[in-house]
């Protein structure tokens, strides 16, 4: 089982999708998130949106979330972690062009370091039934 203290700060990141529902747009229809964060600290290194109806953000976008991240530690990871229940073949493809190695995990091998992300995210964006 992976646990954030297996981990030196910028060794390993995670993208995963942040949000559990579609975030709703009046204007722009719904999207997605996907997410980077560094799997020592739980800092979240940027994300990304993207319309609901594509799988994973356009290469172009996952390329600007991976530059994004390096720009803020000044380097990238040896090991990106993926859930293997998420569709990222751009995400692994752009990964291992920038020679950071993939490992798909279970989602529930990420869940310890995703979590709380997850759950704050849906409070801010996804809202709950019982906010009528």
């Amino acid at each position: 089982m992976l646990h954030p203290e297996q981990f030196d700060v910028n060794e390993a990141w995670i993208a995963f999708r942040l949000n559990g529902a579609p975030v709703r747009t009046e204007r722009d229809g719904d999207f997605n998130c996907m997410a980077l964060m560094d799997a020592a600290s739980g800092f979240i290194l940027g994300s990304v949106l993207f319309p609901s109806t594509a799988s994973e953000p356009t290469s172009a976008r996952i390329r600007a979330l991976l530059q994004d991240a390096q720009r803020h530690k000044n380097q990238l990871p040896n090991t990106l972690f993926v859930a293997r229940e998420d569709v990222a073949d751009l995400m692994t493809r752009e990964a291992t062009h920038q020679n950071i190695e993939v490992v798909r995990v279970p989602q529930s091998e990420l869940m310890i370091f995703i979590e709380e992300a997850r759950q704050s995210f849906a409070e801010r964006f996804e809202g709950s039934p019982d906010d009528s």
